[in-house]
């Protein structure tokens, strides 16, 4: 796949006109260390630093250019791996740090292809699971939020790099982030869900911490378990099973359902199921609502992060849940 990208992916540097205010590929590209960058719109040494730290395994979740709060837990935790202290913010000492983990241009173009825009899309994304039973397949809206998706990006980044763009023509060339080289197989021993902090982390056999996760874990209604499960299952695109033992909040159905798979399922496009019936470790239709919404008491990642761990667990992989501090909304 990363070969395939490649050969789709030109690195530019072209400034192009974007909406958001001095936006565009050259911009992010050549952006450096700025002490107080945008945190209420799209800044380009954000985005900048969004997509080194997907690089490098430390996921900032959605790329949307914001220096919000899983920027935040991603940066405190590449700044931990580092043996820096994190200061809440990006600082002169830690962005060196990130710039030298990758050397490649963060923004490049990418050919729009065919499956890109073949679909079928759903007209709306229905809000209750109830209406989603009927549907044949939980696939996209749209090709934009398919392309953003496949990048890792919101589709206000997807739409502010490429103004104008309806993303619905195969061939057309488009700004995307450079995620391409993110590396695809990790060896894991153990993962680390941490409540409070609501963060996933991957460590290998000898304890060494491979990735990192911004998540959602659980809610008062539905808290996730304590102590340790284990990984029982992997299943990429899964069907989603309702019992109506859940009891789920805004959930009536008196009778089990299933909902057909897709990235807008329930549970996304990856589940890691748990050694607790009912728990697992997923993917999420809504990757801008991660660590911000609250889940069924499963960990909810993006899809992208939730297939990438469920790519390279195995059965047998224990899953600890810790009861870290909590940090705080700006850390």
């Amino acid at each position: 796949m990363a070969r395939l990208f490649a050969a789709a992916v030109v690195l530019c540097w072209l400034a192009v006109p974007a909406r958001a205010a001095g936006l565009d590929a050259a911009a992010i590209n050549n952006a450096d260390f700025r002490a107080k960058p945008a945190e209420d719109k799209i800044d380009a040494t954000v985005v900048k630093a969004q997509i080194l730290l997907d690089r490098a395994l430390f996921s900032p979740g959605e790329i949307d250019g914001k220096l919000a709060e899983n920027t935040r837990k991603a940066l405190r935790a590449f700044a931990e791996a580092k043996g820096l202290t994190f200061q809440n913010a990006l600082t002169p000492e830690l962005w060196g740090k990130l710039t030298e983990t990758s050397q490649d241009a963060v923004i490049g173009q990418y050919t729009i292809a065919a499956s890109d825009v073949k679909g079928p899309f759903l007209a709306k994304l229905p809000a209750k699971m109830e209406d989603m039973k009927s549907l044949k397949a939980l696939g996209y809206t749209s090709p934009r939020e398919a392309i953003a998706e496949k990048f890792h990006m919101s589709e206000a980044l997807l739409s502010a790099l490429n103004p104008g763009h309806k993303f619905d023509r195969a061939g057309d060339m488009i700004f995307v982030a450079g995620v391409s080289n993110r590396p695809t197989k990790l060896t894991i021993g153990r993962i680390e869900v941490d409540k409070p902090r609501q963060t996933v982390k991957a460590f290998d056999q000898q304890g060494a911490l491979v990735a990192f996760f911004p998540a959602t874990v659980g809610s008062e209604e539905k808290p996730t378990p304590s102590g340790t499960l284990k990984v029982v299952s992997s299943d990429a695109n899964p069907t989603y099973r309702y019992n109506p033992d859940y009891k789920f909040k805004g959930v009536r159905a008196n009778r089990p359902f299933t909902i057909e798979p897709g990235p807008n399922n329930p549970v996304g496009s990856h589940w890691i199921g748990l050694s607790s019936e009912g728990f697992g470790i997923h993917g999420t239709p809504n990757p801008s609502k991660v660590s911000k919404a609250e889940s069924h008491g499963c960990v909810r990642l993006t899809n992208w992060d939730a297939s990438l761990l469920g790519r390279n667990v195995k059965k047998g992989i224990p899953v600890d849940f810790v009861e870290g501090k909590q940090d705080d909304k700006k850390s």
